[in-house]
C-alpha cells in the first residue's frame, strides 16, 4: 500500500464503489461525503460527512439515533475507499456534519460529532476518545 505524501492532503474520491455522494446509514439519514483528509503524521485518514439532521433543534437526531452510523460508514465507505486508493492509514475518523466546515477551523455554530477506529486486519475497531 502507498504510504501519506504529505503532511495534510485534501483529495475527492471518484470511484463511485468506494464512496458515493449521498450514504444512507441504519439512523435512516442521508450524508453526503463533502471532504476526505489524509494527515500523514498520524496516518489518519478522515472522512467527513454532511449530515443536516444532527443540527441543534427540536428535530435533530441525537448522538444515540446515529451512534451505529460510524461503524457503517467505517466499514462499508473508509475501508474500500482506503484500499481501492492504495492508502495506508492506521486510523479513520468519521465525522458528521450538520454544515460544511473547514478542516481545522473552529466554527462554533456548527454541529459535529466524530468517533475515531484503528484500522486492524482489515477492520475498523472503535476507539473510545
Amino acid at each position: 500500500m502507498r504510504s501519506f505524501t504529505s503532511y495534510i492532503v485534501a483529495l475527492v474520491l471518484s470511484s463511485a464503489s468506494a464512496v458515493t455522494a449521498d450514504v444512507t446509514v441504519p439512523s435512516g439519514q442521508e450524508l453526503a461525503l463533502y471532504d476526505v483528509v489524509l494527515e500523514a503524521d498520524t496516518s489518519t485518514a478522515r472522512f467527513r460527512f454532511l449530515a443536516p439532521q444532527i443540527a441543534q433543534d427540536a428535530e435533530a437526531l441525537t448522538y444515540a439515533d446515529v451512534e451505529a452510523d460510524f461503524s457503517h460508514l467505517c466499514t462499508v465507505y473508509a475501508l474500500p475507499a482506503l484500499l481501492e486508493n492504495e492508502w495506508d492509514a492506521r486510523s479513520v475518523v468519521i465525522t458528521l456534519s450538520d454544515r460544511e466546515v473547514e478542516f481545522g477551523v473552529i466554527t462554533p455554530e456548527a454541529t459535529q460529532i466524530f468517533e475515531a477506529f484503528s484500522v486492524e486486519n482489515g477492520l475498523c475497531i472503535w476507539e473510545q476518545f
